[in-house]
Formats: structure tokens, sequence, C-alpha cells
């Protein structure tokens, strides 16, 4: 296997764009990343994108062949990659399988969705195909109340409260403020977030997500490529990928994610690296349990102790442990397809030092942690600042 690299990125400003449809999106981050990387289209070999639902959401398939065409890089192969929100992490994954192998030397990798062009309950509906739909959609299930169903096994089982449950969106909304390409900019309080709107209680309106338009670009390039061009590379170190049962009510237990266990414990293992390397972390903040559950998880935070640690803020900025630079999915938007990309872009930023108010100082390694629908896919990348 060949060493890869991030060699740029770019992204679409996130949120409601009602005068820009996925052509713009996509072709908006993929143009910023491609100048970023330094190439030319006669570079780029393959071009694999994520997106979970673009028939859904905009009634437009063929998703892979829209992106050449409208990134100018016909004839060239182009790949969708669907695994619900983790689509972006699992596209990724398979265009570094595609360079390390030796099959290509320079590809792109896009993430995009949509979203805000249909109704809510559409977007409800659309977004439940992530989840087991015979068993959970049929029966009243949305993902708020999936996620709700943990968070209240959380609190129940390790004294999880929703002041700590908050205590995530607030820090994220901080550093979303900081982001130019964030969907909310606005910081908030903890009693803003408890006095916010019930949506599945224990969750509030501002301990989820939004739902959001963008797009999302990184290219990758083989140690041969870089060698022989100017370059401004971020090594993977690591490319793991798991997978779980689809329903809740399957798994042995509702506050973990057997799946990011697994892809954690295998990227650190590929990387030769343990959770106390790490400087910087985005991790898959869909809802603020998801957030607590994941630092938890990956092995930031013992179980049970990630509800105290983000409180305690030793998550935020200028903590020992960064999560969220960029806001997460909570402040910088969640285009369901763009995210797992999203993530890559932001850590990028962070080791070549390029992140602007939101840096961390000295970032040396970075992970990024995507999952799809509850847990049923998870992606972990762990990146590098030099060539180790």
């Amino acid at each position: 296997m060949r060493k890869v690299a991030v060699i740029g990125g770019g992204l679409s400003k996130f949120g409601e764009h009602w005068d820009k449809g996925l052509k713009e999106l996509i072709a908006e981050a993929g143009v910023q990343a491609i100048q970023d990387a330094g190439v030319v289209g006669k570079d780029i070999q393959a071009v694999y994108g994520g997106t979970m639902s673009a028939g859904g959401f905009s009634k437009q398939e063929h998703i892979a062949a829209l992106i050449a065409d409208h990134m100018g890089l016909n004839p060239l192969p182009a790949v969708r990659v669907e695994a619900a929100c983790a689509s972006g992490g699992v596209a990724l994954r398979q265009a570094y399988i595609s360079v390390a192998s030796g099959l290509h030397d320079v590809v792109i990798v896009g993430g995009v969705e949509k979203m805000t062009d249909v109704t809510i309950e559409e977007a409800t509906t659309i977004l439940g195909g992530a989840s087991d739909y015979e068993w959970e959609v049929f029966h009243g299930a949305t993902f708020p109340g999936i996620y709700a169903m943990m968070a209240k096994r959380h609190m129940y089982d390790f004294g999880t409260t929703e002041e700590q449950l908050a205590a995530a969106a607030v820090k994220n909304h901080e550093n979303g403020s900081k982001n130019p390409y964030a969907q909310f900019k606005n910081k908030i309080t903890i009693d803003d977030v408890m006095k916010s709107a019930p949506v599945a209680l224990p969750l509030k309106l501002l301990d989820c997500s939004p739902i959001t338009d963008g797009a999302a670009a990184v290219l990758l390039a083989s140690e041969d490529f870089i060698k022989k061009n100017k370059c401004n590379p971020v090594w993977i170190a690591a490319s793991a990928q798991a997978s779980d049962t689809l329903s809740l009510h399957d798994r042995k237990s509702l506050t973990e994610i057997n799946s990011t266990k697994v892809a954690a414990r295998d990227a650190f293992t590929q990387a030769r690296l343990t959770p106390k390397d790490i400087n910087v972390a985005e991790v898959h903040d869909c809802f603020t349990i998801a957030e607590i559950m994941a630092i938890e998880d990956l092995g930031f935070f013992k179980k049970g102790e990630g509800g105290k640690a983000t409180a305690n803020g030793e998550t935020t900025l200028n903590s020992k442990l960064p999560v969220n630079t960029s806001g997460g999915l909570k402040a910088c938007g969640h285009p369901v397809g763009a995210t797992g990309i999203k993530q890559v872009t932001e850590i990028m930023w962070q080791l070549r030092n390029q992140a602007g108010e939101r840096q961390v100082k000295n970032a040396n390694y970075g992970l990024a942690h995507n999952v799809g629908g509850s847990g049923g896919t998870c992606t972990v990348h762990i990146f590098s600042r030099d060539n180790k």
C-alpha cells in the first residue's frame, strides 16, 4: 500500500441556498479544492462522490456523472458512494484505497446534498431511509427519537445531564462563529439550549443539527506524485470503516456505537498512535448526545465521562483536545453527503495551520469520525502533518 495525502480542499458555504442547486454547489467546492491543490484537470484520474439521497431531495440521480460533468472532468471514471450520513467518509475511504493500491495517482473526492427544497416532513421521511425503515420508521421512530433513547439511557446509566448535552452545542456554536463557511455563526448559552423547543426529550431544538445545503471536496495524491510536484500535503495515517446493526433494538447497548469503537481501534492500530496523540478531532455530532458518545467510543474519555468532560471545557478550542473546531454538524451544518468531506477539509486546514481564528496550536495529528444513521456505518480517518 502506497502512502496517500490530502493535497487540497474546498467548501461551499453551508446553509439554505435558494439560488443554487447541486451543480453550483459541487462546482464551488470542487474548483476551490483543485485550485488549492495546485493541479490541473489532466492530473486527476478519477472522481468519487458521496451523497445520501439526491434523488429524494432533488429528484436527481446519476450524481457521479453529474459531478464529473460540472467539474469539467469528463471522460474520467466517476463513482457515487452512498452510506447515509457517512457517504462522504466512505467515499474518501474508497478514493484512498484506489490511490494506495496504485490504481490512481490523483483523485478528487466530493460530497454534496441539497436538502432545503423539500418540506421538513419530506426531509424527515427521506432521512429515515438511513434507519431500519420497516422496524423503526414504520413504527413512528425518527432520528431525534432514536438518539433521544440513547440520551435517556446514557443519563440513566451515567448521570449525564441535559446541561452537559447543552454544553456540546454551546461549544460548537462558539467554534462555528469563527468559521466563515458555517450555517450558524451565532453564539448560544446553556440557558438558550434548555429553553429551546422540545423535539424528542431530552433533546431540544438546539441539541439537533440542521437541514443544510452544501458541498465539500478534497484531492488525494500518492507519495510519488507529491515528490514530483509542488504540494502542501496532509498525510492519511489511517483509514478504517466498520458496521453495526441498522436497527437500535438489535444492539447490546444503547450508550455506545460499536462501529465507532471498532473503526477507531483499527485506525489507531494502522497509525501506530493512541487517542492521546490526537491534537484535534472532528466527530459526528448530529445530536449533542452523539458527540458525547463519540468522544467516549473513540477512546478520548472513559465511557460515561463524556458529558462531564464537555461541561468542564475539556473539548473547547483551547483545551487539550479541541473537538469540532469547524462548529461540527450542529453549527457548521449537516448536508449529509458532504459532512464527511467537510470534516477532512477542516482537519487539513488545522494541520496546515490555515484555520484562522479556529486554529489549534501545534496540531500534528487530527481525526475525522463520520457516522451513518444511528451507527450502522462508521469511518475513522487519522491524518498527520508529517510523512512518517
